[in-house]
């Protein structure tokens, strides 16, 4: 090949390789677009509380609350009255439908429904996730054990507080009760608050309070119902300390000072004789507070008055949540308990609707509670919970079919007026003791 046409050829091929390296690169196929991960569905918690249809809307709010924390877990309410809610609970139980029974219920008396294997146990969940239990009131964790195991988490703490109409006390010349008050100073003032009519008719009572809630006077005094609240093997309410204690709250009704506990329940209860005047003092938990604030009462609250040389005292216990042992989403439903016993969730909001006193030591020192709004008295109901003890009822399984069956009847013959604390407490113990022993306590 002749040089020259060698050389032009050596240019073509330089050339069309150059342009060859210029030419635009063909795309690749195109690839469908990856799928995003499907969302993980939220599980579903049911949620089982009793109360009115204004109680619900509380319980609702704080679902809400919870959900908008924690999307992840849905919370689905079921909502019963109370003369209901414990029949229908048991039947959900009773069905082994898992897809049936509440995760989380509220409930009382916590060690009966634990004996009977549909809660769980909750040791575990509290120490593994450190849970605080120290911020209780003391002894207030007892009435949600059992067998030394905590089962549930009581939501508030009843706190017996003295109630007082501020016009009547003023009108009497009163002087309202403070914290230095004894049995001997609510004695005089009742005496002077009592009003009858023409006929002798007490048409206005020094106080009213439940015949339910004796347990405050017997222990202020230094008695007891039973030897231990645990496992009991003796009623005490023989022994001269309580006898006395029933005698004096028994006095106060004989006398005209106080209502009796048949007559109370037949006025409409306790807030509604301290609304009209009917009652010049009730001896009560804090669930009164928003009532009689919505009325616009002149009243204040004080601790209750105790004997000379007694102590002050209050009765621990509170409905509690609980986890069902049949719960198929028990970490979520931990989740959701652990968050309503906190100071900054449910026990927070609760507290702040005035719908409890909180279970929360924190919770009650905390401007949740310590509001402008009546009471002006708030350390007088926060001096009475720190005084908190067992004592009040027993916490066993069959403390309720013994209360039902022995004491309450006894007691309630004597705040009628026909019997003597001191003949019929020493019989009604006998019955008790056979009670006990019958069911097998104390216990090995």
């Amino acid at each position: 090949m002749p040089r020259k046409l060698w050389s032009v050829l050596s240019v073509v091929m330089v050339l069309a390789l150059a342009l060859g390296a210029c030419a635009p690169v063909p795309p690749a196929p195109a690839q469908p677009p990856a799928e995003a991960p499907a969302a993980k569905p939220a599980v579903t918690l049911r949620w089982a509380f009793w109360g009115s249809p204004e109680e619900a809307v509380s319980h609702k709010l704080v679902a809400d609350a919870f959900m908008k924390l924690h999307p992840e877990i849905k919370i689905e309410t079921w909502n019963e009255p109370w003369d209901n809610y414990f029949t229908k609970i048991q039947a959900l139980w009773a069905s082994g439908d898992p897809a049936a029974v509440p995760d989380i219920a509220f409930l009382w008396p916590t060690p009966k429904y634990a004996a009977e294997g549909v809660l769980e146990n909750l040791d575990p969940y509290i120490q593994k996730s450190g849970y605080n239990l120290n911020d209780y009131w003391g002894g207030l964790l007892e009435s949600a054990k059992y067998q030394g195991s905590v089962y549930g988490l009581p939501r508030d703490i009843e706190v017996n507080v003295l109630y007082c109409n501020k016009d009547l006390f003023d009108k009497a010349g009163v002087p309202y009760p403070d914290e230095s008050w004894t049995w001997d100073d609510l004695l005089a003032a009742a005496e002077k608050l009592t009003v009858k009519d023409a006929g002798g008719k007490v048409v206005q009572y020094a106080l009213a309070m439940e015949g339910g809630k004796y347990s405050k006077w017997v222990n202020q005094n230094g008695g007891a119902i039973l030897d231990d609240y645990v496992n009991p093997s003796k009623c005490m309410l023989a022994e001269p300390k309580s006898i006395e204690a029933v005698q004096f709250f028994a006095d106060m009704m004989n006398k005209g000072y106080a209502m009796r506990d048949a007559d109370l329940s037949q006025a409409g209860g306790d807030a509604a004789v301290f609304l009209s005047g009917q009652a010049a003092m009730i001896i009560q938990n804090t669930s009164r507070v928003s009532t009689f604030n919505a009325a616009k009462m002149n009243y204040d609250v004080a601790v209750v008055p105790i004997p000379k040389g007694g102590k002050r005292w209050n009765p621990a216990g509170g409905a509690a949540w609980v986890m069902s042992a049949k719960s198929a989403n028990k970490d979520a439903a931990w989740t959701f308990l652990q968050w309503l016993q906190s100071a900054d969730g449910g026990q927070k909001l609760y507290t702040e609707r005035g719908e409890i006193f909180p279970a929360l030591q924190s919770a009650a020192n905390s401007p949740a509670f310590l509001t402008d709004q009546p009471p002006a008295n708030k350390q007088g109901i926060i001096a009475e919970a720190a005084a908190s003890g067992v004592g009040g009822f027993g916490y066993f399984p069959e403390w309720d079919e013994l209360d039902s069956s022995v004491i309450g009847p006894a007691l309630q013959r004597i705040w009628a007026g026909e019997a003597d604390p001191a003949q019929l407490l020493p019989e009604m113990c006998k019955q008790a003791d056979q009670f006990l022993k019958d069911k097998g306590y104390p216990k090995p």
